[in-house]
């Protein structure tokens, strides 16, 4: 008979059992994982112990690459720079029964929410009849007075709200806050559900976790449907790449298939919608906007702002452009409205909430102002409606007891003063879950934000999970938490199968396109320029090198030429590169090849660098991850000039490598060629004229050589040595040269003659005249005739392409809208 074999000290099984053991005897009562056995939590650990071992901080690191890999970061407001996405690699496991209560409840809270917005910007019954303060209304800087008796296009005010949930020590749900201007975060739900399926792969189909692609799918549906035309055009409507957002936004335009596009890049027009691409305008009949409403239209709203679209709102009332959610909703996301949402349920669904609010006393009157006073120790005093009143200048709910001295004084005095700016709410103490630290497995509080959105029904569908924000320190009151320290997946589990669905239709019903679809202006601009900021920066990069290696570093060989020197330096200082060193020095030189390098304050290739990163992060939905991870990677600081001069180098070598062998011959890669082709138009003519002209010593002849990077094709092609004329040729005039003029300009025409034009009477337009002009010049030239004027007319000429690509394709203002020819489609 056999015997059992005693577990392994490396089975997995064995890693998870002592994991729940040790933490369930720290955790404190009401930790998710309870006291009693559950096979979801063993098969949870199970699976992070089979790829991790022993070492939870090694699952903690995987899962940490795994979301940078997708590209999932966060931005503080007031930080120029990204920070990565915390993602515990511990998730929160929740049971399906359980999960229906919840998702039931989101569905009541978001029918009633939109009765009450759309009575209140409707015949406001509820107000007349005493439901709800008028002071309630009228004094919420979130009530838009614009949108009063505008029906929106699709007849719903409310297309995707966010809820979020604290969990009690006994278990029961209750709602913290709601988020109905721009809500947030269902991006880093999807994101941190595909770095938890990478790290944990066998969790899905072991635990049967319910997928989140049927959600996203029903609304994109929801949003399609509510629009006049069968093949809408969506966008998602983002502040920028300075939006603390901008990373998970990016990433759902692209899951979602919509364009990812600023106010800029839109024109109202005629009660109608218009994005500004380089075919022309073209209709957009749905905006997801992640921008505050007051912001979206200057002549509606708040006539400062600069990144909405002047008439939008014209085009909604006209029923032209869906705008999820309409303007005004974020009236009831003030914690006021808590104090009535319960009566209010009662009354307009005849139940009660299954998901109950956190017990809110609103002093604008007088009984809940009292309440307030007599208990202020023992609650959370906070602003009725998001914004700082005088007494709480930091704009956040503080615990009453915490508030002392001269700030409570303050607080108290502004409370009688204003005391319908303030609220009164019962402190609220959470369940905790486990989460990575240094030390192990550890119990933290957590919040769950829950997303819900209309289908093509018109009926709500809720995502199966959302995402857990989790708080640094083990105190469990929400107070406290703000917005927590890590992120964790939500897992749906159940006993029922769950199918592999995916956002992405069935493979034999795609309709086969070749073209990649609409290129708005603003995406073609910022190809174009970061093409030209990265040649730009590479031909800095090659004169600081050859000056490096040829005048500063005495071991690499002969210096060059003081004449030859002094011609390097100029085309630094003409460029803004650096100012013009005291003298030709080794020293003074050194100083000055570094400025170039490294001085912020110049346009340096750090600068240079900088403003190429800036264009990567604002078109990371187009571009390919490691292109921007090349883009956001630091300037290097390690070792000598040289060295960080080559570094520099290989990585712009790299760049040049991705857009030529892994970028789609799409128009963006045609624009975004062009400005590499013209930058180096403009560097290659203005080394030919400081390097190239009659009386040219050998040094300047090899140093045009060397910033053409054609040393080696010279010397194959001519072995009597350097003479002027060959040189000049091939640098300037050769075609078949891919460093040359002549090739530059060869490749310009071909993307213009392959961009879309405004006209079909074959007539050739400004841009491809120029281009026309400057093949006829550099074709029809000589070497041994080129000279500095027929150089600087091709300078000129350059310049002039370039104002006139950016008059024809990269449109902006109101010009455009009257422009003929203009496509209106």
């Amino acid at each position: 008979m056999a015997t059992a074999s005693a577990p392994s000290l490396l089975d997995p099984a064995t890693h998870a059992a002592r994991w729940i053991a040790d933490y369930r005897a720290r955790a404190i009562q009401g930790d998710v994982l309870g006291t009693a056995p559950d096979p979801a939590w063993s098969a949870m650990f199970e699976e992070l112990a089979a790829v991790a071992g022993d070492d939870l901080g090694q699952a903690r690191e995987r899962v940490q690459r795994h979301a940078e890999d997708i590209g999932t970061g966060f931005r503080i407001i007031g930080e120029s720079e990204e920070r990565p996405w915390p993602l515990s690699p511990v998730p929160l496991l929740i049971d399906a029964e359980e999960w229906r209560t919840i998702e039931r409840g989101i569905v009541q809270r978001a029918d009633l929410l939109e009765s009450v917005i759309e009575d209140l910007y409707g015949d406001a019954s509820l107000v007349t009849r005493g439901l709800i303060p008028a002071a309630l209304v009228g004094g919420s800087p979130f009530f838009l007075r614009p949108m009063a008796g505008l029906v929106p296009p699709g007849g719903h005010h409310l297309n995707f709200i966010a809820v979020d949930l604290g969990r009690g020590p006994t278990g029961e749900w209750r709602v913290l806050a709601d988020h109905l201007r721009s809500p947030a975060g269902a991006g880093y739900a999807l994101e941190n559900r595909l770095a938890i399926a990478r790290t944990l792969g066998g969790l899905q189909s072991r635990l049967n976790v319910q997928r989140h692609a049927p959600f996203f799918a029903a609304f994109r549906d929801g949003l399609a449907a509510a629009c006049r035309r069968v093949e809408p055009r969506i966008g998602l409507l983002t502040p920028g790449r300075y939006s603390a957002s901008y990373a998970e936004q990016a990433h759902l335009a692209r899951y979602l298939g919509f364009l990812l596009v600023e106010g800029a890049d839109l024109a109202a027009l005629e009660d109608k919608l218009y994005i500004r691409t380089i075919d022309g305008m073209k209709r957009v009949d749905a905006l997801w906007h992640r921008i505050d409403p007051r912001l979206l239209d200057p002549l509606a709203f708040d006539s400062h702002s600069h990144i909405g679209v002047a008439g939008l709102i014209d085009a909604a009332a006209a029923g032209n452009v869906v705008i999820a959610n309409a303007p005004g909703a974020g009236v009831l996301e003030s914690a006021a409205f808590g104090a009535f949402l319960p009566a209010l349920a009662t009354r307009l669904l005849g139940a009660d909430l299954i998901l109950p609010n956190i017990a809110t006393w609103w002093c604008g009157q007088d009984r809940a102002r009292n309440e307030v006073m007599d208990d202020f120790d023992r609650m959370l005093i906070g602003p009725a409606f998001g914004v700082a009143p005088l007494g709480l200048p930091g704009g956040i709910a503080l615990h009453g007891a915490d508030i002392t001295g001269a700030a409570r004084d303050a607080l108290l005095d502004d409370m009688a003063r204003r005391p319908q700016d303030y609220v009164g709410q019962e402190i609220v103490r959470l369940s905790t879950m486990p989460v990575v630290t240094d030390a192990g497995l550890a119990a933290r509080p957590f919040t769950l934000r829950v997303f819900a959105a209309r289908g093509a029904d018109g009926g709500w569908v809720v995502l199966p999970g959302g995402f857990a924000r989790i708080a640094e320190h083990p105190d469990p009151r929400a107070a406290v938490m703000g917005e927590g320290c890590w992120s964790a997946d939500v897992a749906i589990h159940g006993a029922e199968t769950v199918a592999p669905v995916s956002l992405l239709p069935p493979a034999d019903t795609i309709h086969v396109r070749r073209n990649p679809g609409t290129l708005p202006s603003r995406v073609a601009d910022n190809f174009f320029w970061l093409g030209r900021y990265l040649e730009r920066g590479e031909a800095l990069l090659g004169i600081v090198r050859v000056m490096l290696g040829n005048s500063i570093d005495a071991d690499a060989g002969a210096a060059l030429s003081a004449e030859t020197v002094g011609r390097l330096v100029g085309l630094v200082v003409s460029g803004g590169g650096a100012p013009h060193p005291a003298t030709l020095r080794r020293s003074d030189l050194a100083a000055f090849a570094r400025t170039a390098m490294e001085d912020a304050g110049w346009h340096s290739v750090r600068t240079i660098n900088r403003l190429a990163r800036g264009i990567g992060q604002g078109s990371r939905d187009r571009l390919a991850a490691d292109v921007v991870r090349l883009l956001d990677a630091p300037y290097p600081n390690k070792g000598g000039m040289l060295d960080r001069a080559g570094s520099l180098q290989r990585r712009y070598a790299a760049l040049s490598g991705l857009s030529a062998e892994h970028m789609g011959r799409t128009a963006a890669w045609r624009f975004h060629d062009l400005g590499r082709r013209l930058e180096r138009a403009l560097s290659v003519t203005r080394a030919v004229r400081a390097f190239g002209m009659a009386q040219a010593s050998l040094d300047d002849l090899s140093t045009l050589l060397d910033l053409a990077d054609s040393q080696i094709s010279y010397r194959q092609r001519y072995l009597t040595g350097i003479a002027r004329v060959p040189v000049v040729d091939l640098v300037a005039l050769d075609p078949g040269n891919p460093r040359s003029l002549a090739f530059q300009i060869c490749r310009i025409c071909e993307h213009l003659a392959a961009l879309p034009v405004l006209e079909d009477d074959g007539m050739e337009e400004p841009q491809q005249v120029q281009g026309s002009v400057l093949t006829a010049i550099v074709s029809t030239a000589t070497a041994a005739a080129l000279d500095a004027d027929i150089l600087g007319d091709v300078e000129r000429r350059l310049f002039q392409l370039s104002e006139a690509i950016a008059r024809r394709y990269f449109l902006q203002g109101a010009e455009p809208l009257r422009a003929a020819g203009m496509t209106l489609a």
